[in-house]
């Protein structure tokens, strides 16, 4: 999916809150900046002369997005820490060019590598920018494949919740399907009806429309590529629902049609319990689908937000972990959940 990334508030914080990204973005362009307090800082003249812009431009800039740049590094010094940075400044080789004269300012702007990408994903006046801007969204994808050995399809494996979760809703969709064979008067076509409703109900998606938004080929697996989260809620989904539809039977003394189960489903599904737990799932599905699969949910647009640096480290970092290693380790984990059944 095309990004626009001068136009999407959350493309760019997503870019900027990943760490990997950031520091192979930051080795590529090897831009030199001023060393304050452990980083590297640009002044806006700095900014203006690397973009081939104006000072005035930059200023507009820095005005007109004020909360998102100092959210992302950008900084006015005043008092102590402006006469630390005039220092700090000539302590170094930095030609006087670069800052002008800033003996006498009162305060002043200077931006970290962030705040400085941060600049290059807003500028429409730069060549420059346009050029940054391409190249920033290259290395991003680059860095994410190189740290999933290649492709996102089943980067939710790389989360060490994942295999847990994975079995342990393998337990439930058995007590579901079970529930279904025994307590409702339907054919075979009951399996995926009332599973697309659990989907439906959760994320807004029943199996196909999933499949076709992350592209999946025929031989997928739909829950191979769920996030923990995602599997949790359906395995609460799968426990609950199976034990009502057993309590209904018992009491009917005979097996449900499909009208009465749709009934007892809508009644399941609106209690106000799941709410809370429905919005988290759809936000961490529809966030992390975005950022990681490039994968938009049409019906999930108002729960995406950006990542915050835990995600990426979560699921790209050290943290994260091979799928086969993981098995291995949560072999004692799985029995224990096989021996539920």
């Amino acid at each position: 999916m095309a990004k626009n990334l001068t136009d999407s508030a959350i493309d760019r914080q997503n870019i900027l809150n990943n760490p990997f990204a950031v520091a192979e973005i930051q080795k590529s362009i090897g831009l030199k900046g001023i060393e304050f307090k452990g980083r590297k800082v640009l002044l806006k003249e700095q900014v203006a002369v690397f973009f081939e812009v104006t000072l005035r431009t930059i200023e507009n800039y820095l005005a007109s997005n004020e909360n998102e740049l100092h959210r992302n590094g950008y900084e006015v010094l005043r008092g102590k820490s402006l006469k630390e940075f005039k220092l700090a400044i000539s302590e170094q080789d930095v030609p006087e060019t670069d800052f002008g004269n800033i003996l006498k300012t009162p305060q002043l702007g200077i931006l970290d590598f962030r705040a400085f990408l941060n600049l290059a994903m807003l500028i429409t006046e730069s060549e420059r920018a346009r050029l940054l801007r391409q190249a920033i969204l290259d290395i991003v994808i680059d860095t994410i494949n190189s740290r999933t050995g290649g492709g996102t399809k089943y980067i939710n494996q790389q989360d060490e919740d994942f295999v847990v979760s994975y079995f342990r809703e393998e337990n439930y969709r058995k007590q579901f399907t079970d529930a279904l064979r025994d307590c409702v008067d339907m054919g075979n076509f009951k399996y995926p009806m009332y599973t697309d409703k659990i989907y439906v109900s959760i994320f807004k998606e029943n199996a196909r429309e999933y499949r076709k938004i992350l592209q999946l080929h025929e031989n997928d697996k739909v829950r191979d590529t769920f996030y923990s989260e995602i599997l949790d809620l359906i395995a609460s989904y799968e426990c609950g629902f199976a034990d009502l539809l057993q309590q209904e039977y018992l009491q009917k003394g005979r097996q449900l049609v499909s009208s009465e189960v749709d009934i007892l489903f809508r009644q399941f599904e609106i209690q106000a319990h799941w709410k809370p737990l429905i919005e988290k799932a759809r936000m961490k599905m529809a966030s992390r689908d975005l950022a990681f699969r490039d994968a938009l949910h049409e019906q999930l647009k108002e729960y995406v937000t950006p990542l915050q640096a835990e995600e990426f480290e979560r699921f790209i970092g050290a943290q994260s972990a091979e799928l086969n290693k993981r098995i291995e380790e949560a072999k004692d984990v799985m029995k224990r959940l096989k021996e539920r059944e």
